[in-house]
């Protein structure tokens, strides 16, 4: 929960081959307090049924960037990434050579104390996009 003096975030993630949330996926979230500051681990969960990670730790006082790390080649383990493949009729090793075309998706932001900032990932095999949600 944000306060005066910090800010906080949420996230979520949706599969939009699978048209429903993505379960399992680990996200890490890191922060600095300021452009040229080194990145301080602060931890990280994992999505829940709904694809919502609703334990991310607080950042702490001061906190001007965030980056979410999520996971995701282990979302599109084989057999994930099979059924993916179905829906889509796109081959597993269309472009990448190695079945997962993102293992990881990193997304980094600036925040400002008392905010909240929701940032969902929408995921498909070969492709993802993100935004400031509410």
């Amino acid at each position: 929960m944000s306060t005066d003096t910090t800010a906080s975030v949420s996230t979520h993630i949706l599969d939009t081959s699978a048209g429903r949330p993505a379960e399992g996926v680990a996200v890490r979230l890191d922060a600095r307090s300021g452009r040229d500051a080194d990145w301080r681990a602060l931890g990280g969960s994992a999505t829940d049924a709904d694809g919502r990670c609703e334990d991310l730790p607080a950042l702490p006082e001061g906190t001007t960037h965030v980056r979410l790390d999520f996971e995701v080649e282990a979302y599109f383990a084989p057999s994930a990434r099979n059924q993916a493949e179905v829906r889509q009729d796109a081959p597993a090793h269309r472009d990448s050579g190695t079945g997962v075309f993102f293992p990881e998706v990193a997304v980094t932001f600036a925040v400002a104390p008392g905010e909240h900032y929701h940032v969902p990932l929408l995921l498909n095999p070969f492709g993802y996009s993100v935004y400031r949600g509410s």
